[in-house]
């Protein structure tokens, strides 16, 4: 199988080492990743700016091939299908992460990680983001959850096109790990507030500083799993049509009126 990796936290990232390392003992592993943080790019696209792009070796990491842009996640998903892999090099699946931190609920709408596994579904392949949920971290805390995304391509589930698998996997012992479950988006993760950290004349200068708000109480949404140290899969598209409401505005007569 050929599987492309990419992720939103570089190429030095101890989370890309340990996937490559692990699935490249049964698989053909191609990796176009960027080549320094780009957390919480979302779906950005670098359209007015050249993209540098530079094929490197590194011994930590075993691939067939290694590849650094300077563009975003979703760059370098659509910049290695596209354009710099060849035909025969072209994934069957393509996985982002393992992201250094959670992908919960609605964060999922800035995270890099899952922007590049949006970005592969986008263009018709079969897409995985997977995060491990945890403040502080090494390589050895990302070994099994990269045996299990290598577990989970042996026994994939039935998905559409256009589907993205958001694993979120808690930092725990595997020993500790209690089931999986397939979950909804939980809410809010963290509260919107900014704290002002210097100010003069001129200019005020805030940072992020939410604080954890967990909003949800379902059992089936992928905070509460994890609470629970189990394996949340949520299945993401990018259709952000809203159906309901579309089928009730066809039914109004705003339009006929304006005519």
């Amino acid at each position: 199988m050929n599987i492309l990796i990419s992720n939103d936290d570089g190429i030095n990232s101890d989370g890309i080492k340990a996937l490559a390392n692990i699935l490249s003992k049964k698989h053909n592993v191609y990796v176009v990743a960027p080549d320094s943080q780009k957390s919480a790019m979302s779906q950005s696209l670098t359209i007015r700016d050249k993209i540098a792009v530079k094929t490197i070796k590194k011994e930590e990491i075993n691939a067939k091939k290694i590849i650094t842009t300077s563009g975003t996640p979703a760059d370098c998903v659509k910049l290695a299908i596209t354009t710099l892999l060849k035909k025969d090099e072209l994934p069957d699946v393509v996985i982002s992460g393992i992201n250094h931190g959670p992908n919960l609920g609605h964060d999922v709408c800035y995270s890099g990680t899952v922007a590049a596994a949006l970005e592969a579904a986008r263009l018709g392949y079969k897409a995985i983001a997977v995060s491990i949920v945890a403040k502080e971290w090494n390589y050895n805390d990302f070994v099994y959850p990269a045996e299990f995304v290598s577990y989970l391509l042996e026994n994939y589930p039935d998905t559409k096109v256009g589907t993205v698998l958001n694993i979120n996997i808690p930092k725990v012992d595997k020993s500790e790990i209690k089931g999986l479950s397939y979950t909804h988006l939980a809410g809010r993760v963290f509260t919107s507030e900014y704290a002002k950290v210097s100010e003069n004349d001129k200019v005020e200068e805030y940072v992020l500083a939410g604080v954890p708000a967990y909003d949800s109480q379902s059992d089936l949404t992928d905070i509460q799993a994890v609470r629970q140290c189990k394996i949340s899969i949520t299945p993401l598209n990018f259709n952000m049509t809203d159906n309901d409401t579309l089928n009730n505005l066809t039914k109004t007569s705003l339009v006929s009126c304006f005519l």
